[in-house]
């Protein structure tokens, strides 16, 4: 242990430990830009210094350690100055129309500005008015970029995919992706995470509000909602509502009160991917011989952007089909629009999705219905719902509970976890073992592979079919490990649920942002809890989906089912990684 006095406080902490660390040990509040703690630690923005007795210059509080007899001043006149000047030269490289900002009100930048009271421009402004691409589902606007370098140390560190970098020298130097290419010409996944660690909008999701505001003010247009299962654990956090009161009933009424003429639970099409998946991978298991292992789950369309791009010769271990987003879209406009007897020409399908790579998955050309229009036709995040309510002046404080429609609308325990890392996984063990042996294990037999982990992995016996070695894997940087984990024949599985987001769904790139804290964690854990609450726990007991079988599709793996709800990953291509 190290002592040292912070502002006049005698402070004990460990050896090793940042000033800034040891200052907010103490509850000492030291303000920060650029900092994500193991993350990025580079000292960039300098918003964080602090004087030090005995040093003539300042120094920056996230990358210098404590040492005995320090005396370290938080706040001085000197320390105060300073960070308003390096704040000033931010703001004059920064675009400040707030108003038309994403992050208005939710930025770091601003809430800085604010609390040094910048009332006033003090430098001569130096943006580059680069044209913003507007063509992928991450729009990148360097006029409000603050090089900080959160993107590139996300991208590289945790997600190890690499799509952006520090270009150009000196005063003329840009964070942008590699080689200056447009997003969309890049190996990008579109996970979102620099968005989420980005403190001030350089970096945000395409805005497709217009297309839902256009189709629901269309009256000729019968406008279906879905609502993935990870929203429910975050929708209302822009609200300040905690997660028991924001149920899913009070997010059925939300959606009703937008205006759409019906509204769905995606967990429907989740139970519905089970049943696909879980039949799939028990005829791949019987008849190994004729398959590539391990098999991949498909559901993320961050993880299949990265495989393609990264492994494309392993394009053939992934499940064929569709992510619960594109089945509920194929039945919407099937199954449903015969059942209510509308034309599948006129109905428009939007998901709500915590992630934002399931705008892109939308997009292909593999994922039309039999009229050749999408099957969903616009995918908008949880931060664009939270948009969407505002303009509707909806707060769900005062809203009633309500029921999702029917039949698209019931879902299952298992499908509620879905949006946790393990929990794809959880739910096809629980129906794959029923599917073996006809009848159901106890719903937490699995519960080895649930957790915040980044690499699970166990093995389950299936009686009449063996044991089935699985692995789960959340965050692509920790995908990259076990794939070539496989590739060196260190791990042999069976099964492995992939996630590209850390902690699967509920800390998806589409989620609501707090500034330096991650969200996964507690919002899988309301997913787990939602789950053990259900009185129905399993995919195949879900009665709209046995239903769907029993007056459609037939039955698993059929005929019309393979048509509706299964993909060819090889029909479209990624850009080729970009060799360094």
């Amino acid at each position: 242990m190290v002592n040292l006095t912070i502002d006049g406080k005698n402070i004990t902490a460990p050896e090793g430990s940042t000033i800034l660390e040891a200052a907010r040990a103490a509850n000492i509040e030291i303000p920060t830009l650029c900092y994500l703690k193991d993350i990025n630690e580079i000292a960039a923005c300098r918003i964080c210094c602090v004087e030090v007795e005995g040093m003539s210059r300042l120094v920056p509080s996230c990358d210098n350690k404590v040492l005995e007899g320090m005396v370290v001043y938080t706040n001085s006149p000197k320390v105060r100055e300073a960070r308003r000047t390096n704040v000033r030269l931010l703001l004059s490289q920064h675009n400040t129309s707030c108003t038309n900002c994403s992050r208005s009100g939710n930025c770091k930048l601003q809430s800085l500005a604010n609390d040094f009271s910048m009332r006033a421009t003090h430098y001569t402004k130096q943006l580059r008015h680069e044209p913003i691409d507007c063509s992928a589902p991450v729009v990148r606007d360097n006029d409000k970029c603050v090089q900080c370098m959160r993107c590139i140390q996300i991208c590289d560190k945790v997600q190890d995919v690499h799509i952006w970098d520090l270009l150009g020298t000196g005063s003329h130097s840009v964070v942008d992706s590699v080689q200056y290419k447009p997003l969309a010409e890049t190996e990008c996944t579109f996970c979102g995470q620099c968005i989420t660690h980005c403190p001030t909008a350089a970096l945000s999701e395409r805005d497709d509000t217009s297309k839902l505001f256009r189709a629901l003010e269309d009256p000729e247009i019968t406008t279906v909602v879905q609502v993935a299962p990870a929203v429910r654990a975050a929708w209302a956090e822009a609200f300040d509502i905690n997660p028991q009161f924001a149920s899913p009933g009070r997010m059925a009424a939300a959606l009703r009160a937008v205006g759409f003429d019906y509204v769905f639970d995606t967990n429907f099409s989740a139970d519905l991917t089970i049943m696909e998946e879980g039949s799939e991978f028990i005829e791949r298991f019987t008849h190994r011989d004729g398959h590539k292992w391990p098999m991949f789950t498909s559901c993320c369309p961050g993880w299949i952007r990265f495989l393609k791009s990264q492994y494309p010769e392993l394009t053939a271990n992934l499940s064929t089909a569709k992510s619960p987003q594109q089945m509920f879209g194929a039945i919407a406009k099937s199954y449903f629009a015969e059942k209510i007897g509308v034309d599948p020409a006129k109905m428009f399908v939007i998901s709500v999705m915590p992630c934002t790579a399931k705008k892109s998955e939308c997009e292909l050309p593999t994922m039309k219905a039999d009229n050749g229009d999408p099957e969903v036709d616009a995918s908008i995040t949880t931060r664009e719902l939270n948009i969407i309510m505002r303009a509707n002046h909806i707060n769900p404080l005062y809203l009633q509970e309500e029921n999702f429609d029917s039949p698209l609308g019931t879902g299952t325990g298992a499908a509620v976890v879905f949006g946790a890392t393990g929990g794809v996984m959880d739910a096809a063990l629980r129906s794959a073992y029923y599917l073996v042996t006809g009848r159901n294990p106890n719903p937490d037999a699995f519960s080895g592979i649930r957790g915040i982990r980044g690499w699970k992995e166990g093995n389950f016996e299936v009686p009449g079919a063996g044991t089935v070695r699985v692995a789960v894997v959340s965050g692509l940087g920790n995908t990259r490990k076990l794939i070539e984990a496989i590739k060196r024949g260190e791990v042999e599985y069976d099964f492995v649920e992939v996630m590209a987001c850390p902690g699967g769904c509920a800390g998806g790139g589409g989620q609501p942002i707090h500034e330096g804290k991650e969200m996964a964690d507690e919002r899988g854990r309301v997913l787990w809890e939602l789950d053990a609450k259900d009185h129905i726990r399993f995919s195949h007991e879900n009665p709209d989906v046995q239903k769907l079988y029993e007056e459609f599709l037939g039955k698993p793996l059929g005929e019309k089912s393979h048509h509706l709800l299964h993909t060819d990953h090889f029909a479209w291509e990624m850009p080729r990684p970009f060799k360094r």
